[in-house]
């Protein structure tokens, strides 16, 4: 039904298709500029404040092989099906319409709420550099103006209530809106509109700068780490099922998880690299394995510095360098750091969303606004300017607890498929021309779905019931539009001939 030829998606190359002038180094420095980024400077201090203590080296441990199983699944689509779409698009090539919309739609989810999730933690490293500049941002424009009741700063705070009660206890904080995370996915989606190769440039130096500081941040605080802050190393259990203790080492690794979906990027900017069937490869297995390694040792870092306690805010980093007098002068650079490192975030999970939306209008099943390249800049600015503006108000309105678990569960679920979709067509099309094979791929592909699955039932219950929520919608707009509009396949699958 949907494949691969040698000049992927042929009957598109039109004057105004997407421009191919992506390299292995701008592939590589995609997926670091995304898996670098929240996992580091915001969720770290949350999973291990709130479920894993210092234990949430482990938790990114087991999280980063869970992402190396399905990463290698990912790379073999990817070699196979160089184009615009990710998951969507390689289980539209295997498990057909419904599954591929069941899995788009959810793609949409995560990027869109984990760009929001993103730029919700760059405000806090923003508004605490703008605070030692002397020019503080109004509270009332900080901050998000919904709360769940499940967080101690909420006005309707209440520890005991149920994940359906907790949806039902919605609180307001007061504040207006969250300024400077709107601004930022402005900023974004502007610049993604004028071009992705000036974007991947401009993404490259910002990921320079953000490992930079991450490696200077190990460096300074690894020889001033503090013995009591990591014992006990796993904190002893409160009594319930994923507050510390090993199931909350399991529990943070489903939230983390969230910081791993820089690789599956990369692959939605396939259409866009000079060579994808060996440079998406490349820039997923490598952005992988180097994030991997950074986010256990910067995790160690921070918890030793700080007692983990203290790291449940949206700057945690800072918070951590602070907290003695050796690394105290990182600080303000970690801000400064954190400032560009997010930005270079929000612009790869922007540039995400918009692709997934123009490879669903390309087939159909979302209107054809979302399809439309821009005739200078070779574009989906219409498609971007969309993104940008639900982006916008998820960030200005929603509490980064929220947004952070939403991405996880969607991230996951599209890994789990696209595990099962590599192994349908090793049955189906056994033939199919394989530029990167999964190697074991019989062990590696259970594997991948086991983890992934694993770690999604880990998440809190309420983020199961959003989930729902979201695919009803999604079902509904397939039912009433994607199934009627569906259009042929436009790409087949190249096989070798039989012998």
């Amino acid at each position: 039904m949907a494949g691969v030829i040698e000049d992927p998606v042929a009957e598109q190359h039109e004057v105004h298709d997407l421009n191919p002038t992506l390299g292995v180094l701008h592939l590589i420095a995609l997926g670091i500029g995304a898996i670098i980024g929240a996992g580091i400077f915001v969720i770290t201090g949350h999973a291990a404040a709130t479920y894993a203590g210092p234990a949430v080296v482990f938790s990114f441990a087991i999280a980063g092989l869970g992402c190396l199983f399905a990463g290698l699944c990912y790379a073999e689509f990817a070699a196979m099906i160089p184009v615009a779409g990710s998951a969507y698009t390689y289980t539209l090539a295997t498990m057909g319409r419904f599954m591929a919309w069941f899995i788009g739609w959810n793609l949409v989810l995560e990027y869109l709420a984990a760009a929001s999730t993103v730029a919700a933690g760059w405000s806090g490293y923003f508004e605490r550099f703008m605070a030692y500049l002397g020019h503080p941002i109004p509270v009332a424009l900080a901050s998000a103006p919904l709360c769940v009741p499940t967080d101690v700063h909420c006005p309707t705070y209440n520890a005991g209530y149920s994940a359906l009660e907790a949806l039902s206890h919605i609180g307001m904080t007061g504040t207006y809106f969250n300024l400077p995370a709107v601004g930022l996915i402005i900023f974004i989606s502007l610049v993604l509109i004028v071009g992705v190769h000036l974007s991947a440039n401009f993404n490259i130096l910002m990921v320079s700068i953000k490992l930079a500081i991450v490696l200077l941040v190990i460096a300074a605080g690894l020889p001033h780490v503090v013995a009591a802050n990591h014992t006990p190393f796993v904190v002893p259990n409160t009594g319930e099922w994923g507050q510390f203790g090993w199931s909350g080492v399991l529990r943070a690794t489903g939230v983390i998880f969230f910081a791993y979906i820089g690789f599956d990027a990369v692959s939605v900017a396939a259409q866009e690299a000079k060579n994808p069937k060996r440079d998406v490869p490349i820039g997923i297995l490598g952005s992988l394995l180097i994030c991997t390694v950074l986010y256990m040792l910067m995790s160690y870092v921070l918890t030793g510095l700080a007692s983990y306690k203290t790291l449940n805010v949206t700057y945690p980093v800072s918070e951590a360098v602070a907290a003695i007098p050796a690394t105290a002068w990182l600080a303000q650079i970690v801000n400064v750091g954190a400032i560009v490192g997010l930005a270079s975030v929000v612009l790869v999970l922007l540039l995400g969303q918009s692709r997934i939306f123009y490879a669903m209008s390309k087939d159909g099943m979302i209107p054809p606004l979302f399809g439309q390249v821009h005739t200078r800049f070779r574009t989906p600015w219409k498609s971007t300017i969309i993104t940008g503006i639900f982006a916008a108000v998820l960030a200005g309105c929603l509490p980064l607890d929220i947004l952070g678990e939403l991405v996880s569960i969607g991230t996951l679920l599209a890994f789990v498929i696209v595990c099962l979709g590599v192994m349908v067509l090793r049955f189906t099309k056994p033939r199919a021309l394989r530029p990167f094979r999964t190697p074991y791929v019989w062990i590696v592909a259970p594997l991948g779905m086991i983890m992934c699955g694993a770690m999604m039932a880990w998440l809190p219950l309420d983020t199961w019931l959003r989930l729902i929520g979201w695919t009803i919608i999604g079902l509904l707009i397939f039912a009433f539009y994607g199934r009627r509009h569906a259009k042929a396949a436009r790409w087949t699958i190249k096989e070798t001939p039989a012998e």
